[in-house]
């Protein structure tokens, strides 16, 4: 996890403040604590900052912001391309010669050769970023397709401001706006603030698949963000139906690729493991294709009414993985629920967010990354709500 943050001044030419950039670009430390980077460029009124946390490529080589071989594009980008490995194959055969061994650099290259719009729909990956087109004059900020990794951004005095998180463009503005109340009403409605939406007067969420592209003489009215991908889209859609045992087939096998994927990294790697059925298939899968005992982490409640981690447990004891527990009391939950304002920049009612914090504060104690299984039960309609949706 890495985080970016920048901005374009608009008409008003009043320049980036530095003091208020380099807090901006603090501010996200907790996302990147390996290395730091801005770049600036006065003349276009276009600055960009970023927060490194290194998974590929750990040498300088892949820090950020990065420029292409050719000049012509600066990138600050926040997440991985899982398919990188056969990018770069591409890019080797027509003729590339890469610096170092980063997704980044694949990614941005990638860009350089084929343009933005050709690259986006071939990315297997989870990312945002802001990529800057010397040539054009123009600012381009973009999402991965399900939104995994967040991107908000919006004019804010004169000047567009794009970030990770909003606390970034808060310190980069040096001031908070209004609540949007209408989003307020929407947030108690769902609990959460969707996206485009941001609680913010003045800022927004850039939906997941879209990118959008700005240029300095047009800050007045940030252009509405297109979609360069939807499962719609996608080749199977519409395909004749699989029997029951093709079907589990074929999830399989897509998530074997996926896990496989994600387990490719220049440091330790391990897994959030709560013991239901998402974590645990993916542990799993983990442990197949490792030759070495997966490294998990779980959190307990003394609570009995709460606790599940025997159920962990008994995964981890089935799999064989290196199972790393901590039993959490009341008060090391309630400790927790100051920060979740901080944490979260934005109202969140998931009671989930608690343990959240608690299992990835523990990970990081062994680990750089690790793979969860959050969003199984979107994918596959774990949730008993989409029984009666579908009946509609």
């Amino acid at each position: 996890m890495c985080g970016i943050v920048g901005m374009m001044v608009g008409s008003t030419g009043r320049g980036v403040d530095a003091t208020l950039a380099t807090r901006a670009v603090d501010t996200l430390t907790h996302r990147g604590p390996d290395a730091r980077g801005e770049w600036h460029d006065r003349q276009a009124g276009v600055w960009l900052g970023h927060r490194r946390l290194a998974v590929l490529d750990l040498s300088p080589g892949g820090a950020q912001p990065m420029h292409s071989r050719d000049g012509r594009y600066v990138l600050s980008y926040n997440g991985e391309i899982y398919n990188f490995a056969a990018l770069r194959a591409s890019l080797r055969d027509a003729g590339v010669v890469l610096r170092g061994q980063s997704d980044t650099e694949v990614l941005l290259e990638s860009i350089a050769r084929d343009g933005l719009a050709a690259t986006l729909p071939r990315l297997n990956g989870m990312f945002a970023l802001a990529l800057w087109d010397r040539a054009a004059a123009t600012l381009h900020l973009a999402r991965d397709r399900f939104g995994e990794k967040p991107l908000y951004y919006g004019v804010l005095d004169g000047d567009l401001v794009f970030g990770s998180e909003l606390k970034a463009l808060l310190a980069l503005r040096g001031r908070t706006p209004s609540v949007d109340r209408t989003v307020l009403a929407d947030y108690f409605r769902r609990n959460y603030v969707p996206e485009p939406r941001c609680i913010f007067s003045g800022l927004a969420k850039l939906p997941a698949g879209h990118s959008v592209s700005l240029k300095r003489a047009d800050l007045s009215a940030v252009p509405a963000s297109q979609a360069y991908w939807s499962l719609s889209s996608e080749p199977g859609h519409g395909l004749a139906v699989m029997s029951d045992a093709e079907a589990v087939h074929a999830v399989h096998e897509c998530l074997a690729q996926a896990v496989e994927l994600r387990m490719v990294a220049d440091v330790p790697l391990g897994a959030l493991l709560s013991g239901g059925i998402d974590s645990s298939l993916l542990v799993a899968l983990m442990q197949r294709a490792s030759s070495q005992p997966v490294r998990t982490f779980s959190i307990g409640f003394a609570e009995q009414g709460y606790d599940e981690s025997h159920h962990a447990r008994a995964i981890a004891a089935h799999l064989g993985t290196l199972q790393t527990e901590q039993q959490i009391g009341a008060a090391e939950a309630l400790a927790v629920i100051p920060r979740l304002a901080e944490i979260y920049d934005e109202p969140f009612a998931d009671s989930s967010q608690i343990p959240s914090v608690l299992v990835a504060v523990l990970a990081r104690t062994s680990v750089t990354t690790a793979i969860t299984g959050d969003a199984g039960d979107e994918m596959f309609g774990g949730y008993l709500r989409y029984g009666p949706a579908l009946d509609l």
